[in-house]
């Protein structure tokens, strides 16, 4: 059985948090890494932003109409991830982004149970066609996760995601909205 999960916008203490995880090594390593500068990365948002912008942070985020950054909760931990979607609206499609900070909650099906959350937002609420991920090699456990849950792979990406200095590849996986409606019921009794 998968754990709870609930979604939410994301606040001012998440933003923080984010931070916080990425600036541990082996929690950023599992995401972008870090830039020449030992900066951790991270997509649709500057991680270099002091705590008294974190309002003008949030008020950009929340207005724009292409991305939404979404924090994962747990009843029983609390703020545990966050998820965001990238929209190309003329294609009624998003890339995906996930990270559960939390390392505790690692191999625990948190991230499985925030994704079919994510999934359900992206089809059933902004009625997406499609949605892709874009799973670094180095990263095993995301690329098992999104095949269980019915990802197909559509593609290959060389050298896209640096990891300690090093250049790796990166696997494209999709999943089409009707592939998800038929698979979602399997997918919540096989955990």
């Amino acid at each position: 059985m998968l754990p709870e999960v609930s979604l939410r916008a994301v606040t001012k203490p998440d933003l923080i948090q984010v931070r916080e995880w990425l600036s541990d090594p082996e929690v950023n390593q599992m995401w972008y890494g870090c830039d020449d500068s030992s900066q951790p990365l991270h997509t649709g948002y500057d991680l270099g932003f002091n705590d008294d912008e974190t309002a003008d942070l949030l008020t950009k985020l929340s207005g724009d109409r292409n991305r939404d950054v979404i924090s994962v909760l747990s009843e029983s931990e609390g703020h545990i991830g966050e998820a965001q979607l990238v929209y190309e609206w003329p294609l009624l499609e998003a890339q995906l982004f996930l990270l559960i900070g939390e390392k505790e909650l690692w191999h625990h099906h948190y991230g499985t149970a925030a994704l079919v959350k994510v999934l359900d937002y992206a089809f059933l609420e902004k009625n997406l066609h499609r949605v892709w991920v874009d799973v670094p090699e180095f990263n095993t456990n995301a690329l098992h996760m999104v095949d269980h849950l019915g990802f197909v792979m559509e593609g290959h990406f060389r050298g896209a995601h640096r990891k300690e200095g090093e250049w790796f590849d990166s696997s494209i996986l999709g999943l089409l909205s009707d592939e998800y409606a038929r698979r979602r019921p399997r997918i919540l009794e096989s955990v």
